[in-house]
């Protein structure tokens, strides 16, 4: 199937090439067409602003002009009025005998040693309207303009400029300004007089053929929008293609199996893979929940077929501290998980309500969460995506652990399983670069301790350092925490996950081997 697929986004990518090529042979024709039209017009060669005034004789623009230069004051040395001006002077004698890269290299050389005037815009304007470097003419000028917008010679060499660039009507909006500057221009009006032959000409070329112009458009819009459909019917082929292959009618009546033995009671969850609902069991007589993942996540064949393989992987846990999935039912549009009905709160609904909890409840509490991950690792089963919304909590401070959904099998104990997944806030940091371990869960486990006990994870509490991910002990923000939970805390939060605690039944002991302090029953919700 990967090689099928890369076969079609090979079709595709050459598909684009040819349609781009047709476009660029038609263009290409259209200007050749165009050129021999034009062969017999009067217009001569395009001349811009410093080019020849007369047969033989090429007199460039002379930089003289009363305008102040502009020099950095804080710049040094600075170099005085006179030796400016004979600079000048200088780089005009060069423009006059068409030394026009010796006039940019000497201005090169002078801006290096600090010596600044702002003149040199203008001179390197005409230096490079010599050697047809028609962008950096225009860049120049546009430099010049900005330092002395009445000087007209700047707008007729950014007009000449845009004339040999095609770009017609900016080289009439320079010309206008040029000569409401200097009426008297000779350059200016001899370029307005080529300015109009050639638009003329290109008009009059275009009313004798329309068809001839309008016909390369044409053609490049029609293939453009044909490529864009196909490109579109193959994606959607490519994102649904389980749906065109899959057989209809096996999922419809699987569909109909979940509506008829599961009567649905009631939203009760909703989170990144889907919705939960609270549902009664017609068959078997009992509350079950049921997950309905999402179906964007399911829409794959393969990736189906991936978190089929996960939820049975799951589904072979029995432990009283785990809720268990009884089954998993594979429909059209999506995957159904049914679970044990909890009748309880998660952990971060009770800290919603109470802000945080005292020590001793909250090791009872994870008395019962770290039974449950002991037995899953037993089993060489990462949780992966261990919070407060995902242990339930009932009864007189029991717990389960929840949402194996995103688990995974620990395949390997130096790398372990490399998949992104969880919740960023509690996970580890090999985790968040694809490496889950067994100690990524004990990381996990103490992010939620230590949320439990002081009400926020370390991450958002003032003073944690960012730098050296230095967290705020616990016992210095809330009251009756002992000292020994700080060392536990610091020892699971190791940024090494070999430093860290290698097991949840260490983290544990470390945890029972603490004695609550003389507890007050306070007022904890903030």
């Amino acid at each position: 199937m990967r090689l099928y697929r890369n076969y079609g986004m090979s079709a595709l990518w050459l598909l684009v090439l040819t349609v781009c090529a047709v476009a660029q042979t038609a263009t290409a024709r259209r200007a050749s067409s165009a050129v021999a039209a034009r062969g017999s017009a009067p217009v001569q060669a395009q001349t811009s602003a410093s080019q020849p005034t007369s047969a033989g004789t090429h007199v460039p623009l002379l930089v003289g002009g009363s305008f102040s230069s502009q020099t950095d004051p804080s710049a040094a040395p600075i170099f005085d009025q006179a030796a400016r001006n004979a600079e000048i002077a200088a780089l005009n004698n060069q423009l006059k005998n068409k030394q026009f890269t010796d006039v940019v290299k000497r201005i090169n050389e002078l801006t290096a040693q600090n010596f600044l005037d702002s003149r040199f815009y203008l001179l390197l304007a005409i230096a490079y309207d010599g050697l047809g470097k028609y962008d950096d003419v225009i860049y120049d000028a546009s430099q010049a303009i900005a330092v002395a917008p009445q000087d007209a010679r700047a707008y007729i060499l950014r007009a000449g400029a845009y004339f040999q660039r095609e770009q017609y009507e900016r080289c009439q909006l320079d010309l206008d300004t040029a000569l409401k500057l200097n009426p008297d221009s000779k350059l200016a009006q001899k370029l307005q007089e080529q300015l109009k032959a050639k638009t003329s000409s290109d008009k009059i070329q275009k009313e004798d053929n329309p068809e001839a112009a309008k016909r390369p458009a044409s053609l490049w819009i029609i293939l453009y929008f044909a490529a864009v459909v196909i490109a579109i019917l193959l994606y959607v082929y490519w994102r649904y293609e389980d749906v065109f292959r899959r057989p209809k009618n096996t999922f419809s009546r699987r569909e109909v199996e979940v509506k008829e033995q599961y009567n649905f009671i009631r939203q009760i969850g909703e989170g990144g893979m889907g919705k939960v609902y609270e549902a009664y069991d017609k068959v078997l007589k009992r509350k079950v929940a049921i997950k309905r993942v999402r179906p964007e996540l399911v829409r794959s064949a393969y990736v189906r077929e991936q978190f089929l393989a996960e939820a049975r992987m799951v589904a072979l846990l029995r432990h009283p501290c785990i809720v268990e999935i009884y089954t998993v039912i594979e429909s059209e549009s999506s995957l159904y998980l049914v679970f044990e009905y909890v009748d309880g709160q998660t952990l971060e609904t009770r800290l919603d309500i109470d802000g945080r909890l005292p020590f001793s409840k909250v090791k009872q509490i994870f008395e019962y969460v770290c039974r449950g991950l002991h037995y899953a690792h037993s089993q060489d089963i990462i949780h992966c995506d261990l919070k407060p919304g995902n242990i339930m909590i009932y009864g007189d401070d029991k717990a389960k652990v929840m949402d194996f959904g995103v688990a995974k099998r620990a395949i390997d104990h130096d790398t372990g399983a490399r998949t992104v997944a969880g919740t960023p806030a509690y996970m580890a940091p090999e985790q968040q670069k694809g490496f889950m371990r067994k100690q990524s869960d004990v990381y996990s486990l103490a992010l939620c301790l230590y949320e439990a006990l002081v009400g926020q994870v370390p991450w958002t509490v003032k003073g944690f350092d960012i730098a050296n991910k230095k967290i705020v002990p616990a016992s210095t923000l809330a009251p009756h925490i002992p000292k020994e939970v700080d060392q536990l805390l610091e020892d699971a939060l190791k940024e090494d996950p070999k430093e860290r605690l290698q097991s949840i039944d260490e983290f544990w002991s470390r945890l029972k081997a603490i004695e609550p302090l003389n507890e007050e029953l306070e007022q904890t919700h903030y």
